[in-house]
């Protein structure tokens, strides 16, 4: 079992690895062209674009946890279905932001004051960026359908390969065609599609022969479609949830005054290394807990959690221990600004909770999304989430910035003792 583990989720942690590259490459492109302010348009940009992928992030989870039951059953026919509704609504949104680009452009401008100079170098980018949204949101489905289907290799492969052409792309349109910020979105953009084309050359190498179980019954029964809307409902609400707790808390940092919001920024990047060695984990849990679920292998099922449970533990533990022993050389990587570091000392008891109280919530997502008991995750999100903004309103007026972490510390622990009390009662019902 800890072999089937690993084989799943050391790929994904690559993948997940690899992921920030893509923002990071944009960034230090635009850190190159003769003006600072193509690095706050391309942070503007990425924000809008992470408000709007993030939340249909169900295309993956709704994904991978169909996927992985249909893989567990042996329903072959019903692998290919799930892949053909999950591209057909990941398609149909994706055109549909291209079509209301210019509505969401000036909403987020209702909510960011920028100079008209950087509005124009934003629009610039997102114009370009935009139209790679059904391949973005494409791979979102394409992606959970590998997991699921136990192969966390190929999307690691993918996003590798993806993170080659994007730097090579970018780099020839901006210093060879001196497009500036256009060459950065231009870039980009074809990475996707590119990302988009090779994982459809990849499905037909390794699953080619399920195309044969192709009809469009699958498009047209619309009951069909509502087992999968309903979970990917229930997961948009909670990354909806999700965003709401993040954005506020970036908020109420920047309401603490600037010097306190580059602290916690910081300190965030912490719990972001955390979560992303946690997701390999998760994709993990989703992936085989799909699979017990749809083989109604429940004994191996409670087997498979306990092993998760394990690793979880044991990354909670280690990663507890490098950042009480290395924190200060960790903020110094990241900044070199004394004040700044030495201000974040006072807050580091919290990076050494991040693991402790977050690392159960992350492995239960992953179980729940397995199990496609995304109504269960949603409430326990909700609940954490109440939680979290009941704590701040409490403790902030009284312990200041340490109250807002030790608010989302709270939420952190919440959402996994929510998780851990539904559980049993979902184990009996499957």
């Amino acid at each position: 079992m800890n072999k089937e583990i690993l084989r799943l989720a050391i790929p994904n942690i690559i993948t997940n690895i690899t992921v920030p590259l893509l923002g990071m490459v944009d960034t230090s492109i635009a850190g190159h062209l003769d003006s600072e302010l193509y690095i706050a348009a391309i942070a503007l940009a990425a924000m809008i674009f992470n408000f709007i992928y993030w939340n249909f992030g169900f295309l993956r989870m709704g994904t991978s946890g169909f996927t992985a039951q249909a893989f567990g059953a042996g329903n072959k026919k019903e692998m290919m279905a799930i892949l053909i509704r999950a591209l057909s609504v990941a398609f149909g949104l994706g055109f549909l932001f291209i079509i209301l680009q210019a509505f969401i452009l000036r909403v987020a401008f209702q909510f960011v004051e920028v100079t008209t100079e950087t509005q124009i170098y934003v629009i610039q980018y997102f114009s370009i960026y935009i139209w790679a949204a059904p391949a973005v949101l494409g791979m979102y489905a394409i992606t959970g359908w590998f997991i699921g289907m136990q192969d966390s290799r190929t999307p690691m492969y993918i996003s590798i390969l993806t993170n080659i052409v994007n730097i090579g792309l970018s780099l020839l349109f901006v210093f060879v065609f001196d497009m500036k910020i256009k060459g950065v979105a231009l870039g980009t953009a074809l990475a996707q599609v590119f990302s988009l084309l090779l994982s459809a050359g990849m499905w037909f190498y390794k699953h080619g022969s399920l195309r044969f179980l192709f009809t469009f019954d699958s498009l047209r029964d619309i009951e069909a479609f509502r087992p999968f809307f309903k979970v990917n409902r229930d997961i948009f609400l909670r990354s909806l949830a999700l965003v709401l707790v993040t954005t506020f808390f970036t908020y109420a940092s920047a309401k603490t005054g600037e010097i306190y919001l580059a602290v916690n920024t910081l300190l965030m990047q912490f719990f972001i290394l955390f979560s992303y060695m946690m997701d390999g984990f998760v994709y993990s849990a989703e992936a085989l807990t799909g699979r017990f679920v749809g083989a109604r292998q429940l004994p191996v099922l409670k087997q498979c959690i306990k092993r998760i449970f394990s690793w979880g533990i044991g990354l909670a533990f280690l990663f507890t221990i490098v950042y009480a022993l290395f924190t200060k050389q960790i903020l110094s990587i990241l900044t070199d600004k004394e004040q700044v570091i030495n201000l974040a000392g006072d807050f580091r008891i919290w990076v050494l909770l991040f693991p402790v109280a977050g690392f159960a919530a992350f492995l239960w997502d992953g179980i729940y999304i397995g199990m496609t008991a995304a109504r269960q995750m949603r409430n326990a999100m909700f609940i954490a989430v109440g939680l979290f903004f009941l704590s701040y309103f409490l403790s902030y007026p009284i312990w200041g910035n340490n109250g807002l972490w030790f608010s989302f510390v709270l939420y952190l622990f919440m959402r996994g003792v929510m998780q851990t009390l539904l559980f049993p009662r979902l184990f009996r019902n499957i």
